[in-house]
């Protein structure tokens, strides 16, 4: 393998990746621990495969205000003989090295790039309201910037996650909580941890709460103690992009709702009744459904109690799920690095 095709196989990964670039960074880290430190030797794993977790982290901390969530197994993929194993990071390496770090400067434009497109989405969102604010449009904001689309699925669930959150408040649905009145004596027991964590004692039973939706993986700030809410996964699924057993099989939630475009429906609920999965699922809403929800969400006659609440939101996890990063600080970061003196053009 040469340079070229090393990064090529650099390009998928980043081609791949989500807003985050999490893998990329990682890559960036090792290869600039590599470059500097030089304690580490790019063709033998085993000298970085779990500290370039942690050094991996300390940029995403600095820059995204969080560290990756990926299981141990999904990080290491990234060293697959399909994405940037030992041999080709070997190669970069030496590419980088040799250049004083091009193959780092060109990863972290490629991270200022795509938070510049998520930007775009962001300001949809802050300069529109319930008169204006298109879910079509704000949808294809990210379908038509290859940066962004591999992270449409997370779009799609803040999306329904907003809708239904909005309307389980509006609704004001409850949840009762309640012990079966044979097991007083565990409740008796255990007074201390029923209180404390679930609000039940041996003189109140049963207790009344707000029903509250949660996105699976995500935890709010504002919840105290037990919550009996109810835990959906909103998986966003396409038949041209990955397997539905892929999608099935990795759902933590009790209630699946998948969201899908209205000429794969069918095609879904087919193959799922084949798999015998169509059990786990709550509910399949497609675009659509979707488009008509929000319009009557932002415009209906119920726009005046609901819509603002939905756009706020919609807003709020948007900013969760893809923090921006302060580009000035970025920028210091660049410079303090010495990347801003590369000549970009000569590692396109």
């Amino acid at each position: 393998m040469n340079t070229v095709e090393a990064k090529q196989a650099l390009d998928k990964v980043i081609d791949k990746a989500r807003v985050h670039l999490d893998k990329s960074i990682q890559i960036a880290e090792i290869l600039y621990r590599d470059r500097i430190e030089q304690d580490i030797t790019l063709s033998d794993l085993t000298t970085y495969r779990t500290k370039s977790k942690k050094w991996h982290d300390v940029i995403c901390i600095q820059f995204l205000g969080r560290t990756s969530t990926s299981s141990a197994r999904y990080q290491d993929d990234v060293f697959n003989d399909n994405a940037v194993p030992p041999a080709v990071l070997d190669i970069l390496g030496k590419e980088n090295r040799a250049t004083n770090g091009i193959v780092e400067a060109y990863i972290y434009r490629k991270f200022l790039q795509r938070f510049n497109q998520m930007t775009t989405g962001l300001d949809y969102c802050v300069t529109h309201d319930k008169s204006n604010f298109k879910l079509d449009e704000f949808l294809a904001l990210f379908w038509h910037e290859a940066g962004l689309r591999q992270s449409i699925d997370k779009v799609y669930e803040i999306i329904v996650y907003a809708l239904f959150a909005t309307l389980v408040e509006a609704l004001e649905i409850s949840v009762a909580v309640s012990i079966n009145p044979d097991k007083t004596d565990i409740l008796n027991e255990f007074s201390d941890f029923a209180k404390s964590v679930i609000q039940l004692t041996p003189a109140q039973t049963t207790i009344n709460l707000k029903a509250r939706i949660n996105r699976v993986g995500v935890t709010n700030a504002a919840d105290r103690g037990a919550n009996f809410g109810l835990a959906i996964q909103i998986k966003h699924l396409s038949l041209t992009e990955e397997l539905a057993e892929n999608i099935v099989s990795s759902v933590s939630a009790d209630r699946i709702v998948i969201v899908c475009k209205d000429t794969e429906q069918k095609i879904i609920i087919s193959l799922l009744n084949q798999l015998g999965w169509k059990s786990k699922i709550q509910s399949i809403v497609t675009e659509s459904d979707l488009l008509r929800w929000y319009e009557k969400a932002l415009r209906g006659k119920f726009a005046d109690s609901i819509g603002d609440m939905m756009l706020k939101k919609l807003s709020d996890e948007i900013q969760v799920e893809f923090p921006t990063t302060d580009k000035k600080e970025f920028l210091q970061f660049i410079e303090k690095r010495g990347y801003h003196k590369l000549a970009h053009e000569d590692w396109k």
